[in-house]
């Protein structure tokens, strides 16, 4: 439009566009530095996350603020994985005995039941083993 004979400022006005977004000049990343020393520590040191990567940074001299790193540790997709936890077994597993008699094994559950004007009953069933 410029080329075609329309000033800039009319050229903007017909597209609804401001002057300063038209001439804005994106700033530069000024976290590039501390962005490329965070991924370092992050991968020398893989059971650290945010907060730690943060007092590693001050340890070495830097003045930074620990939300900066947080958010930039977000911003790599960094994540310190969680570590699975181990099963240990309490004991050897025993299978269960067959019962040989009456009255040797019993059963408890509890029921919960509603009524018809929408109130809940909780009771409880007791049930004899069955004998072989």
């Amino acid at each position: 439009m410029i080329h075609g004979g329309l000033s800039e400022r009319h050229a903007l006005r017909v597209i609804g566009m401001s002057a300063s977004a038209y001439r804005y000049q994106p700033a530069p990343d000024r976290n590039l530095a501390l962005r490329a020393q965070i991924v370092a520590l992050a991968q020398r040191h893989r059971r650290y996350g945010s907060g730690m990567i943060y007092l590693k940074l001050r340890q070495s001299g830097m003045v930074v603020n620990h939300k900066r790193v947080e958010r930039l540790y977000a911003q790599e997709n960094l994540q310190v994985r969680r570590r699975k936890r181990k099963k240990v077994p309490v004991a050897q597993r025993q299978p269960l005995g067959r019962p040989s008699a009456a009255n040797q094994v019993w059963s408890m559950d509890f029921v919960f039941d509603r009524t018809a004007e929408g109130r809940v009953i909780k009771t409880a069933h007791k049930r004899q083993g069955v004998t072989p």
